[in-house]
């Protein structure tokens, strides 16, 4: 856990194929903690072609059994047909807009977000206005495990938002958006 923190939490994301990852890994730790998702991560990998989200979206019924069979990953029948829905949604947004990046960042105005100062684990938000409007947005476009909470973990990992706490040292010194 600790060398997620230091190395990739927060750390901000501009990789269709990452943002891709991170937000499949967001819907299937719903209801679970994240640690056991970061323990799956590289099966989840090796069983969804390294989230490619073009071979992801040819998914096929059979892949749809590979997958609840792996016992390497979270076998959650609605979690899986939503990655592979996600995938194709994914797809139609890289069309829309030239890539999942340049749409997805405009919920934070293309920076990186900070809290007010004084941010601890007891004052960090689940949800923000923006994660509201990135949930509604992507639940219309045909997302699913796309929440607000969720959304707002999505936002946190790829750093759209900073919420390192003050007395972390990869927190910004300022509490301006980065």
């Amino acid at each position: 856990m600790m060398r997620y923190h230091d190395e990739e939490w927060g750390v901000p994301v501009h990789d269709d194929r990452a943002l891709f990852e991170r937000l499949s890994l967001e819907g299937f730790q719903a209801g679970l903690s994240w640690r056991t998702i970061l323990h799956k991560r590289d099966s989840f990998r090796q069983a969804f072609s390294d989230f490619d989200p073009t071979r992801v979206a040819r998914y096929a019924e059979a892949d749809v059994q590979r997958l609840l069979a792996d016992a390497g990953i979270v076998r959650n029948r609605l979690k899986v047909a939503a990655t592979i829905g996600n995938a194709q949604a994914f797809l139609q947004i890289q069309r829309a807009h030239g890539s999942f990046d340049r749409y997805i960042w405009r919920f934070t105005g293309y920076g990186t977000r900070r809290q007010a100062r004084g941010i601890t684990m007891e004052t960090m938000p689940s949800s923000t206005p923006e994660s509201d409007a990135m949930s509604r947005d992507l639940r219309k476009r045909g997302f699913r495990f796309v929440g607000a909470t969720i959304c707002y973990a999505f936002m946190q990992s790829v750093g759209m938002v900073n919420d390192h706490v003050d007395r972390c040292w990869r927190a910004p010194h300022s509490p301006e958006s980065v």
